[in-house]
């Protein structure tokens, strides 16, 4: 039996509490969240009951991917070695860490990128196929119905658009963003993990304990972190890994925007989905493959600014 929602707001509160950071700017470019407010922070694994065995096989899924389905895999050889959770921190669990807080109350919904109403099974194929640069697996899987149970489990209780899930907005730059000064970034900030050629570090059972962030084994151009907005929301409160999250980034906006232009810049997989946003004017401002249902480039859509992209459509929409 889980504890109650009461007990774990009791014990994230401190952490709330302690940091009262303002959600705006800060006059040295290093943008915080709001920590005013609760933010959704999912259980631990060593929560989840012994009798929930699908549940605990759907946590191992998620955690170790590439032991049951990456190249040399236990169940299938399937995917590029990466795990889910090398993107969704900690089994999904993290404040603002492409977490699955919001996961088990949202589906089934429509989704702008298919045109449909899309399922659970869908979005975890959806990953297994472009982040993990792999095949999907049959819905009605073991495997399937036990990463369901694990984000069933997880997402108990909790309302719809919880605060703090999936990937924080950050604020656009007045410029486009710049793949050269990323490299700096890169440099000073991601190499000691992931490797001057960001090819990542390997355990010695041959799993990753920090990914690719390009290369044939990396995410392809067809998964979310492509967008360099959802990469810089990403790595601005998350990275470098260990050492912050949302309260306390090391990154400021525009350095994240910055390295997400140039770990985007380097060459991976190439994947192209061609049902993909069938309404072209759902595309969001940093989708980087055209056509589009306005003036822009290619390579704005890519890099930015975006602000004028946005400004354009909701002038649009105005008429």
């Amino acid at each position: 039996m889980k504890p109650s929602h009461f007990y774990k707001t009791f014990f994230v509160l401190p952490i709330v509490v302690l940091f009262m950071y303002s959600c705006n700017s800060s006059s040295n470019g290093y943008a915080v969240a709001d920590t005013t407010e609760h933010l959704w922070r999912g259980w631990n694994m060593y929560q989840i009951p012994e009798s929930d065995s699908m549940a605990r096989y759907g946590y191992q899924l998620i955690s170790k991917t590439s032991y049951y389905l990456g190249p040399n895999g236990k169940i299938a050889h399937i995917s590029n070695g990466m795990n889910c959770q090398n993107c969704h921190l900690s089994g999904g669990t993290v404040p603002w860490g492409n977490n699955y807080g919001a996961v088990y109350a949202t589906y089934p919904k429509f989704r702008a990128r298919s045109g449909g109403l899309e399922t659970i099974p869908k979005r975890v194929n959806d990953c297994l196929q472009r982040s993990l640069n792999g095949e999907p697996i049959d819905s009605n899987s073991k495997e399937m119905k036990a990463v369901i149970a694990y984000m069933k489990w997880l997402g108990d209780g909790i309302k719809k658009a919880p605060k703090g899930s999936g990937i924080m907005d950050i604020p656009y730059l007045d410029r486009a963003a710049d793949p050269q000064q990323g490299k700096i970034v890169f440099a000073n900030k991601c190499q000691r993990c992931h490797g001057e050629d960001g090819q990542g570090k390997k355990k010695d059972d041959g799993l990753y304990e920090y990914p690719p962030l390009w290369g044939e084994h990396s995410y392809n151009t067809a998964a979310g972190l492509y967008r360099i907005s959802r990469f810089a929301g990403y790595v601005k409160n998350n990275m470098p890994f260990g050492e912050v999250e949302y309260h306390n980034p090391q990154l400021t906006n525009e350095e994240a925007w910055d390295v997400a232009a140039f770990v985007n810049s380097q060459p991976r997989p190439s994947k192209i989905f061609k049902e993909d946003w069938p309404d072209i004017s759902k595309k969001p401002v940093d989708h980087p493959f055209g056509p589009f249902a306005d003036g822009f480039t290619e390579e704005q859509h890519k890099y930015g600014p975006f602000k004028p992209i946005s400004d354009a459509r909701k002038n649009k929409q105005g008429k």
